[in-house]
């Protein structure tokens, strides 16, 4: 029976807690590696031919295709040479967990029967996963269904175990079951399903409050996964899911998180351009959770100053260009010095001088109601070229500019 799947299938994926209700209506999941900077195609037509299809029928036909074209090389990351430090914050979390919290490598998946849901609709793709709406058919529920292409199985092992370590956290998806092809071995993951709104829809109509609010929960699920010594290295506006009648929240796509460990270096090919921290774009490879608060901030500056994306790269190289005529020139160089990091000779002919810009003069008639003193003074101290120098998430949480936002909590609102 589905009933019983479902219940043995939460209880490996959750331990105790209660699966996560299924939520209504369009969802707008992220692939797990649609790294484009614009998600024209998040959202397509539903599938031609008769639907629902069975989910067997979808992955056959996904690795025909991936098969056909691999994928090329990656490049060799570049060397970077820089002074050992750790995050002030939440350095040490897996330091003191057992091995098997944060070894994904040795995770035995415990697979589901790919039987219990039927395919609807595609609703993202990309390079490493499609994603669709699905149906389970013994609840007659819908749910997310992200079928992964073929990639290596330390990633796909790699995300599930954060999500099985992630799971109950606040505003996080939630993970409901692991399933797999029994012939073509390819496996789907299947999310709870949030009625979203595209953020390029939803986010003009945010009023102060609203903004204040949605930033305030998204800074809980950082927090969460940060305390749980997880970094998740994609914050943007398409991988935020919210259900505005409901003002709910869920931080989704965590295809590229990882596990943080003290000076361990990581790779810089991570986040999407527009919202990639200047670390990743001079080749800081030891870098830490503060990552997610550069793009937090990113993703803050383009909603109160409406301005989407707030930093627009044509290139990595570009994107650097782009945030040094807001943070400065100067600025950028002493936070190079502190590191010991030498810019790409590609910058000598594009980076030019520049000082650094007052956040005012972003204001315009259009934002001047959603950019207060708090306001401006959170997103000063989120944008920061040092790591090291950002608030964490549970400092944000602590700034004066979500005051409303503890306020009205407080009193049950």
């Amino acid at each position: 029976m589905l009933s019983s799947a479902l219940a043995r299938r939460t209880s490996v994926q959750c331990g105790s807690r209660p699966a996560t209700t299924q939520l209504r209506s369009h969802c707008g999941y992220a692939p797990q590696s649609c790294r484009s900077n614009c998600n024209s195609r998040a959202f397509e037509a539903p599938l031609p031919s008769s639907s629902p299809k069975t989910l067997a029928r979808v992955q056959q036909s996904l690795l025909t295709i991936c098969l056909s074209t691999p994928p090329p090389p990656p490049p060799p990351p570049r060397p970077s040479s820089h002074q050992n430090h750790l995050h002030r914050v939440y350095a040490d979390v897996n330091v003191h967990r057992p091995r098997d919290y944060w070894d994904y490598e040795a995770l035995t998946v415990n697979w589901g029967d790919q039987e219990d849901y039927e395919v609807v609709r595609k609703i993202g793709r990309g390079k490493y996963s499609e994603v669709f709406e699905g149906h389970n058919v013994g609840n007659n529920s819908k749910c997310v269904i992200k079928i992964l292409k073929p990639v290596k199985k330390k990633k796909i092992k790699r995300e599930i175990k954060i999500l099985q370590n992630m799971c109950g956290g606040t505003n996080i998806i939630q993970l409901l079951d692991v399933v797999r092809d029994p012939q073509s071995k390819t496996p789907s993951l299947i999310f709870e399903h949030v009625n979203n709104t595209d953020f390029k829809i939803l986010y003009p109509t945010l009023s102060d409050f609203d903004i204040r609010y949605y930033i305030f929960e998204l800074l809980k699920a950082l927090d969460y996964c940060h305390s749980n010594g997880v970094m998740h290295r994609d914050v943007k506006p398409h991988n935020v899911m919210i259900d505005h009648e409901k003002r709910q929240l869920r931080l989704i796509d965590w295809g590229l998180a990882e596990f943080y460990h003290p000076g361990r270096e990581y790779n810089v090919r991570v986040a999407s351009r527009y919202f990639k921290g200047p670390e990743l774009l001079v080749d800081l490879q030891e870098y830490d959770y503060s990552l997610d608060m550069w793009s937090l901030g990113c993703m803050f500056a383009g909603m109160i100053f409406r301005k989407e994306p707030f930093f627009h790269g044509h290139d990595n190289y570009d994107q650097l260009v782009k945030i040094a005529k807001v943070l400065g020139t100067e600025e950028l160089f002493h936070y190079l010095d502190t590191y010991d990091l030498e810019l790409d000779p590609h910058f000598d002919g594009i980076l030019g001088r520049h000082s650094k810009k007052p956040w005012q003069k972003f204001v315009t008639n259009e934002n001047q109601h959603l950019v207060s003193e708090e306001a401006i003074d959170f997103v000063s101290k989120l944008l920061r070229y040092d790591h090291q120098e950002r608030l964490s998430a549970k400092e944000a949480m602590s700034h004066p500019y979500f005051a409303p936002v503890r306020e009205a909590a407080a009193r049950g609102m």
